[in-house]
C-alpha cells in the first residue's frame, strides 16, 4: 500500500509575510494559523483545511506566474459554490483580475490578484 497525500500548501515569495497574511485574512477570508521568526520571515494561513504559506523574499522584485506564462495562476482553489464565492470576494475589496466566467474545459471560475500581483484562482467544475 503506498503512502497517501493528505494537503498541500504552495509558498509564495512576499515582500511582507505580514501585510500578506493580513490581507488574505482580510480580503479572502483565511485565517492566521502562525508567524514564524522574530521578526516574522514565514507565515502559515489557512481556509476550510486548504493552506497557504509566505515567505519573506531578499529579491526586491517577486515575478507573478502570469507575467511569465499568460494566464498562469500561482494558486488555484478548487471550491464548492464559485458564484458565491465571487460575491464574496467583490464585497470583501478583494482586486477581481478576472470575472467570473465558464471555460471550455467545464470549470467555471475567476481570478484575484493579491498584493504580490500574484493571481489566484478559483473554480468549479460543472455539469
Amino acid at each position: 500500500m503506498k503512502a497517501k497525500l493528505t494537503a498541500s500548501a504552495p509558498i509564495l515569495l512576499v515582500k511582507d509575510v505580514i501585510y500578506s497574511a493580513n490581507w488574505y485574512r482580510d480580503k479572502l477570508g483565511f485565517e492566521i494559523a502562525g508567524f514564524y521568526g522574530e521578526p516574522p520571515g514565514f507565515a502559515i494561513i489557512q481556509r476550510d483545511h486548504m493552506y497557504v504559506m509566505f515567505c519573506k523574499c531578499p529579491l526586491e522584485k517577486i515575478i507573478a506566474n502570469w507575467k511569465v506564462v499568460d494566464k498562469t495562476s500561482n494558486v488555484y482553489f478548487w471550491v464548492d459554490d464559485v458564484e458565491k464565492l465571487y460575491e464574496e470576494y467583490k464585497a470583501s475589496g478583494a482586486t477581481i483580475d478576472w470575472d467570473l466566467c465558464t471555460q471550455p474545459y467545464g470549470v467555471k471560475e475567476f481570478g484575484i490578484n493579491d498584493p504580490e500581483e500574484y493571481d489566484i484562482a478559483f473554480g468549479q467544475v460543472i455539469s
